[in-house]
C-alpha cells in the first residue's frame, strides 16, 4: 500500500537517472507513515514502546570485503588502494547500475531527499531510492531532513541506491560475492546490493565526505562524537568500539553535537548526520538512559529479540546479532544542540582500552605524537567471544576509522597537526583499560576516575601541575589530578613487578612500530619523530 503525501515525488528526474517506475513511488513519507507501511507488509512489528523492530535479514553488519570504490581518472592517484579501498571499474558499475535500475523500476519504491552536513557551508544533498519503507525511516532518522520548502527545486548532489533483494553476478559483475557497496566519486552514485543491513548507506556517505570534504573544501573529516559545555568550549572524542566514546561524550553537564561523524572548519566542529545509530547490546536505563529512552515510536531497531511471552525488548540477547542497533532522530535526545555546529574545540581526547595495562590512564601529546597516534588508532581488549582466550589482542585502525578512509591516513593526520597548531587545542590520551598490570592481573581503570580525568582537563585543572614523560611512549603523564590517586597516573607505578612492566611497554612499543610500517612512507619528519622508544 503506498500512502500518497502533499508532495509529489520527483518522477521525471527519477527517469532522467534511468528508472522507469510501474509501482508507486512513495515520496518523503514520515516516520508514522513508514513504521505503519512496514507493519502492513509484514516487514516489522512494533514493541511496547512503539519502535519499529525489524531484521536486515543474512547480513547484521558491514561487509568490507565487498565495498568497492570506482577507479578511475579522479581517483586512481588520490585513493588509498588497500585492503578497504578496493578498486572496481567503471564498466562494471555502470553495467550494475543499469541491472540495479531496472529490477527497481518493476518495484514500489521509496524515495527520500534529505542532506549531509549540519554547517550549510558545506551541505550536500543527497536522494536516496530504496525499495523498502524501513529502510527508508533510517535514512529519515540518520541524515538531516529538509524543510517542505526546501523541495521544490531539490536537485541532488549524490544518489544511494539500496535494493537488499537485488543480487549480484559476481563472475559478471566484478564483484566478489552477490553482495555489494559500490561508491563512484566521479559520477556521485552508491550503489548498495544484496544486504539489507542499513548502516553501508550511513557508511557509504561518510566515506564519501571522508574524500569530499578535505580535498574540496579543506574540512577534516572526524570519526568521533562531539560535545559542548555552556561556555562554547567544544570536546572531540575519538575511539575505537569499546573504548568508552559513546559514554564518556554524553554528558549530562554538557550539549551533544554528534555521536559518531564529524567535519572540523576553521572556525566550528560540525555534525554530518541527523540521528545516531547507537549500539543495543546490555543496553540498560541505568547506564545509558538517552539511548534507552529514545526507543520510542520513529525509532527503528534491528535485530533484536523479545523476552519471552512479552513485546519487550531482550537486550541481552545476541541470538541474531552482538551488532544491534537503533537509529532515531537526534532530537530524540534530550541535550542534544541544534543546530548541530560547536564552536573550535579546545581539547580533543583520543579513547583507548589497552588491556596490557601500559598507557597512562591521561596523558598529554605533542602534535607530532597525537599525529602519530591518530594514524595509529590504537586500541586492545580481551577476546571474549572464543573459549579460552584471555590474552589482550591489540586493534589498530588508522584514524579511528580505517574502513571509510579513501585518502592517505596521514593526509588527515596532517590537518589534525595544522588545526591543533593554530588553535591551540590540547590533545589527550585516555586509556580506559587495565592498570597494576595486564587482563587477568591488573584491574580496569575505574570509570568514575575516568571521568574526573576528562572534567580536569576540560576545566583547565591540569594547566598547571607537573608532567613527567612516558619513558618508552613519550607522552606527558600528569603528577597530580583532582579526585584521582596519585599513585596510579604513572602506570608503571601501578605494577607490584616493574621489570615485567619494562618488557610489556617494550613488547606494545613493538606492535605500534610494526603497525605504522605501512605508513611511514607517507608521514613527514614531525611524526615519524612521534614513535615510541625500545
Amino acid at each position: 500500500m503506498s500512502i500518497q503525501t502533499t508532495i509529489a515525488p520527483p518522477l521525471n528526474a527519477l527517469k532522467k537517472l534511468g528508472l522507469n517506475p510501474t509501482q508507486p513511488v512513495n515520496y518523503q513519507l514520515n516516520p508514522d507513515q513508514l513504521t505503519e507501511q512496514a507493519v502492513q507488509r509484514g516487514d516489522g512489528i512494533l514493541n511496547d514502546t512503539g519502535a519499529l523492530l525489524i531484521n536486515t535479514g543474512k547480513f547484521t553488519g558491514r561487509s568490507p570485503k565487498d565495498k568497492f570504490t570506482v577507479k578511475d581518472a579522479l581517483t586512481e592517484n588520490t585513493v588509498h588502494w588497500n585492503d578497504f579501498n578496493i578498486p572496481f571499474e567503471e564498466k562494471n558499475f555502470f553495467q550494475l547500475k543499469e541491472k540495479m535500475l531496472a529490477h527497481l523500476s518493476g518495484k514500489e519504491l521509496w524515495v527520500r531527499d534529505c542532506y549531509a552536513c549540519a554547517e550549510e557551508a558545506y551541505r550536500l544533498r543527497l536522494r536516496v531510492i530504496n525499495e523498502n519503507p524501513w529502510s527508508n525511516l533510517f535514512c529519515y532518522n540518520m541524515f538531516i531532513r529538509p524543510e517542505e520548502n526546501d523541495l521544490e527545486n531539490f536537485e541532488p548532489h549524490w544518489h544511494i541506491i539500496q535494493a537488499p533483494s537485488f543480487m549480484a553476478d559476481p563472475a559478471v559483475d566484478g564483484t566478489r560475492a552477490e553482495n555489494f557497496a559500490v561508491i563512484s566519486f566521479t559520477h556521485k552514485t552508491i550503489l548498495i546490493g544484496g544486504t539489507g543491513y542499513t548502516g553501508e548507506m550511513k557508511k557509504g556517505i561518510f566515506t564519501m565526505l571522508n574524500y569530499v570534504l578535505p580535498t574540496k573544501a579543506n574540512v577534516l573529516s572526524m570519526h568521533c562524537s562531539a560535545n559542548m559545555g555552556d561556555a562554547g568550549d567544544t570536546a572531540v572524542f575519538f575511539g575505537l568500539s569499546g573504548t568508552g566514546k559513546t559514554t564518556l561524550s554524553a554528558d549530562p553537564n554538557r550539549k551533544l553535537i554528534g555521536d559518531d561523524e564529524h567535519g572540523w572548519t576553521n572556525d566550528s566542529v560540525f555534525n554530518f548526520e541527523g540521528g545516531c545509530y547507537a549500539k543495543c547490546i546490555d543496553l540498560s536505563e541505568e547506564k545509558e538512559p538517552e539511548i534507552y529512552h529514545a526507543i520510542k515510536p520513529g525509532a527503528l531497531v534491528e535485530n533484536v529479540t523479545f523476552i519471552e511471552g512479552t513485546n519487550k525488548i531482550d537486550f541481552s540477547s545476541k541470538k541474531i546479532t552482538e551488532n544491534t542497533r537503533v537509529s532515531y532522530p537526534l532530537t530524540f535526545i534530550s541535550n542534544a544542540l541544534e543546530p548541530s555546529i560547536g564552536k573550535t574545540p579546545k581539547n580533543l581526547f583520543f579513547l583507548t582500552c589497552d588491556a596490557y595495562g601500559v598507557l597512562p590512564p591521561i596523558s598529554k601529546l605533542t602534535a607530532g605524537q597525537a599525529m602519530y597516534q591518530f594514524i595509529s588508532g590504537y586500541t586492545a581488549k580481551v577476546a571474549g567471544t572464543e573459549a579460552g582466550v584471555t590474552e589482550p589482542k591489540s586493534t589498530f585502525s588508522a584514524c579511528f576509522g580505517a574502513p571509510f578512509l579513501p585518502l592517505h591516513p596521514a593526509q588527515y593526520a596532517e590537518m589534525l597537526g595544522k588545526k591543533m597548531n593554530e588553535h591551540n587545542v590540547n590533545v589527550w590520551m585516555i586509556n580506559t583499560g587495565w592498570s597494576g598490570g595486564a587482563y587477568g592481573t591488573g584491574s580496569r581503570m575505574k570509570l568514575s576516575y575516568t571521568r574526573a580525568m576528562i572534567t580536569a582537563a576540560l576545566e583547565g585543572k591540569l594547566d598547571n601541575v607537573s608532567f613527567e614523560a612516558h619513558p618508552v611512549f613519550g607522552m606527558m603523564m600528569p603528577t597530580e589530578c583532582p579526585q584521582v590517586p596519585t599513585e596510579i597516573l604513572n602506570p608503571r607505578n601501578t605494577w607490584a613487578d616493574k621489570d615485567a612492566y619494562d618488557v610489556m611497554a617494550k613488547n606494545l612499543a613493538s606492535q605500534f612500530i610494526k603497525n605504522f610500517e605501512k605508513y611511514a612512507s607517507g608521514a613527514n619528519a614531525e611524526i615519524l619523530s612521534a614513535a615510541p622508544k625500545v
